[in-house]
């Protein structure tokens, strides 16, 4: 085990490498510039540059920036004078955690159970229905949906803010926006497990044994469809954080979302930067997590 998370740890690393070279490279051939100040003369431009170390060559700038990263400093953003970028994402970082976190529990509760039950009612109406509604929320993107709550909860019957965040009632409509696709994930793969799992052999020995339906299902069945999840809820646990972007900027959330938004037209390029890392880094984490999770649950998995 030992061994398998060293070596899952440095391939973790050289992948991290290579996403901030590609980034770090790819922000010096976007258009435009940070300083759209149209007052600001050569001078003042070339002063700027010289403060924040663009003035050095390419190369040089990059290994700069690679060792600033080693120590956590990830420079000093464009657009707000002398704001730390780490300070930035620091004060951010956890109410997009705490909106992914609410939305991947609520998604999972719901998908176990709606799984669940579309599988027990297999080829039913109940199951249609529950595929329906799976189907829309893989389909239909969170900023559609959190358009729509916005528009009918917010403005239109006015029984939850709008926008803002601070108040569990602001939490309701942004998480809600984000639950869909992940219960529609969790739905599907717990019913295709759990239909595969009831016709197993040792299902039909738990039936011949007398156990009870819900005995059978909840004890054998489900509790086995399970352990399989744990590969899906990592991934979709970091697309949760990255994927509330837009979901921060329609009900104004003051997350790390909103923040990478703002800094794209600004060509705020510390701040993409970060960002970027940050969201790299948390995927590969949660990953690697994941399949230790897997390994130490679910005794077939052989670590190699």
């Amino acid at each position: 085990m030992f061994k398998y998370i060293l070596k899952r740890v440095f391939w973790l690393l050289v992948t991290l490498f290579i996403v901030i070279t590609i980034t770090f490279f790819m922000m010096q051939v976007m258009p435009g510039s940070p300083y759209s100040n149209p007052k600001l003369t050569p001078q003042a431009i070339a002063v700027l540059n010289q403060t924040y170390g663009l003035d050095k060559p390419l190369w040089q700038q990059y290994l700069v920036y690679l060792g600033h990263i080693l120590t956590g400093n990830f420079g000093t953003s464009f657009t707000y004078t002398n704001q730390p970028v780490s300070t930035m994402i620091m004060q951010r970082l956890p109410v997009s955690a705490q909106l992914g976190f609410q939305a991947l529990v609520l998604g999972t509760i719901f998908g176990v159970v709606f799984g669940s039950i579309s599988a027990q009612k297999k080829n039913g109406p109940v199951d249609a229905i529950l595929g329906f509604l799976s189907t829309i929320g893989m389909s239909v993107p969170s900023f559609v949906i959190g358009s729509i709550f916005l528009v009918w909860l917010g403005f239109g019957l006015q029984i939850l803010p709008a926008t803002g965040w601070g108040t569990f009632s602001e939490t309701i409509m942004p998480t809600l926006s984000l639950t869909f696709l992940p219960m529609a994930m969790v739905t599907r793969f717990v019913r295709s497990e759990m239909i595969e799992s009831l016709n197993s052999d040792y299902i039909l020995l738990a039936r011949a044994k007398g156990l009870s339906q819900g005995e059978v299902v909840f004890r054998h069945s489900l509790r086995n469809s399970l352990i399989p999840m744990l590969t899906l809820l990592g991934p979709m646990a970091a697309n949760l954080l990255t994927g509330s972007v837009l979901i921060e900027n329609i009900f104004s959330v003051p997350g790390i979302g909103q923040q990478f938004v703002n800094s794209i037209p600004a060509k705020d390029f510390p701040v993409i930067m970060a960002t970027t890392i940050v969201y790299a880094v948390i995927l590969m984490v949660i990953i690697l997590i994941t399949d230790i999770l897997t390994a130490i649950v679910d005794p077939r998995v052989r670590l190699a």
